[in-house]
């Protein structure tokens, strides 16, 4: 799995090489092409608020937005692949992960975590929009955020058997969220709900 990484934040203390590890295991959990091509952005509050309002049209800054291929096709390795019922992916540009991580640190103080740990939920979470998951219906979202949880347990878990120190894996009560806790995390905070995606196909390079 190729997962490049451009931080132009400017915030101190986001470990890079964790991101690309548990955006490497999440995708490979999920069957995809070895070969398949993601990448993550990491920005400030006044990036993340301008792709916020370009592409879904909300004021506010929130914490992670993705920007899948939605053009590719099944058989040259569509996003969709991720998916139990969708064709087998080859490889592929994914799509595009943008996470801000001083509007997660919010998040992460409220919740009772580290940032890290903020950071790898985030990135799980844009990993699966770039598979084609959603959270726009009550089903789509126990499915989504279930995946998410499982696929976050299962990489501290294989971190732990390949030895490499990352952040601790926390124990409280929003370290693995569902949608409903997450809501009410949200509601904690001021400005608009957190973790969005846009309304169309896009690359934040280029916007």
């Amino acid at each position: 799995m190729s997962i490049e990484v451009f931080n132009e934040s400017g915030y101190e203390g986001v470990n890079e090489e964790m991101l690309i590890d548990v955006a490497s295991f999440a995708l490979g959990e999920m069957d995809i092409h070895p070969d398949a091509e993601a990448s993550i952005h990491i920005v400030d509050l006044a990036t993340i608020e301008d792709l916020h309002v370009r592409w879904l049209d909300l004021d506010g800054p929130t914490d992670v937005m993705t920007f899948p291929m939605d053009e590719l096709t099944p058989g040259s390795g569509s996003v969709t692949g991720g998916r139990p019922d969708a064709p087998a992916p080859g490889p592929a540009m994914l799509g595009d992960i943008v996470l801000c991580p001083e509007f997660a640190a919010k998040q992460a103080l409220a919740a009772g975590h580290g940032l890290d740990h903020e950071l790898a939920l985030l990135t799980i979470h844009g990993s699966l929009h770039l598979l084609g998951y959603d959270h726009a219906t009550a089903p789509e979202e126990r499915e989504m955020f279930a995946l998410q949880n499982e696929l976050l347990a299962d990489w501290y878990d294989d971190v732990k058997k390949r030895g490499i120190a990352y952040q601790p894996k926390p124990t409280g009560p929003q370290a693995f969220p569902s949608a409903a806790d997450r809501e009410a995390l949200d509601e904690k905070l001021p400005g608009i709900p957190a973790i969005g995606e846009p309304a169309e196909t896009a690359d934040p390079k280029d916007s």
